[in-house]
């Protein structure tokens, strides 16, 4: 993350939460007052931002980007069919090795 975008993304938060209307000229005052360096075109991106969006929800979603976790896929035989993609399926069941605790070392977090 730029220093520019997290400057305007503290500036639009610190108006959000004083109730304050987010606008370009004010995220620019903010950003001056803290004597940063940052480009001007950041300030109507966010003020455009702050317009289309609620900017509760993206607080709380964190900016929610990213995917999920990866999926395997299995290949089936053309003659085998299911019968052959359920042997892999039972090797693949292996009993991890169990982690010791920190109980079962002696110590805690808190001693």
């Amino acid at each position: 993350m730029s220093v520019g975008e997290q400057a305007c993304s503290y500036a639009v938060m610190a108006l959000h939460d004083d109730g304050i209307p987010i606008t370009a000229e004010k995220i620019a005052t903010l950003v001056g007052a803290a004597n940063l360096k940052v480009e001007s075109y950041w300030f109507s991106l966010f003020a455009k931002l702050a317009e289309k969006r609620n900017i509760d929800d993206l607080i709380v979603s964190g900016g929610a980007g990213g995917g999920g976790g990866a999926v395997a896929a299995v290949p089936l035989a053309a003659s085998g069919g299911g019968a052959a993609a359920a042997a892999p399926a039972a090797e693949e069941k292996k009993e991890e090795p169990k982690e010791e605790s920190d109980e079962d070392m002696g110590f805690s977090l808190f001693d």
